[in-house]
């Protein structure tokens, strides 16, 4: 059965996002957060359609910011074609979350 994002409520579809993610790219850290609400007005909005992603992943070693993304995005394609309107994405090595954050 296919899961479908446009009729899932908020929390399924975050779940549903931190599942894909922990799938592709094994992540030591995941955190999404919902930002549909604050873009209310916006062409494209819908209830959880607009979303950070902060994710910490040794897979991200060596890679620069735009392989990273591209990384996240295509874990998500489907999601990204069906319902999720806007990915802003933090990703860093645990290293650099490390430096940065601790």
């Amino acid at each position: 059965m296919t899961f479908n994002f446009m009729a899932a409520d908020a929390q399924q579809k975050i779940t549903h996002l931190k599942a894909k993610l922990n799938a592709a790219l094994a992540p030591s850290s995941l955190h999404i957060e919902d930002d549909s609400a604050a873009h209310a007005g916006h062409v494209g909005v819908a209830s959880g359609s607009h979303y950070t992603v902060t994710i910490v992943a040794d897979g991200f070693a060596g890679k620069p910011r735009v392989a990273r993304h591209r990384l996240v995005y295509d874990a998500l394609a489907d999601e990204m074609r069906r319902g999720v309107h806007a990915l802003a994405i933090k990703a860093y090595t645990p290293q650099e979350f490390a430096e940065i954050f601790q």
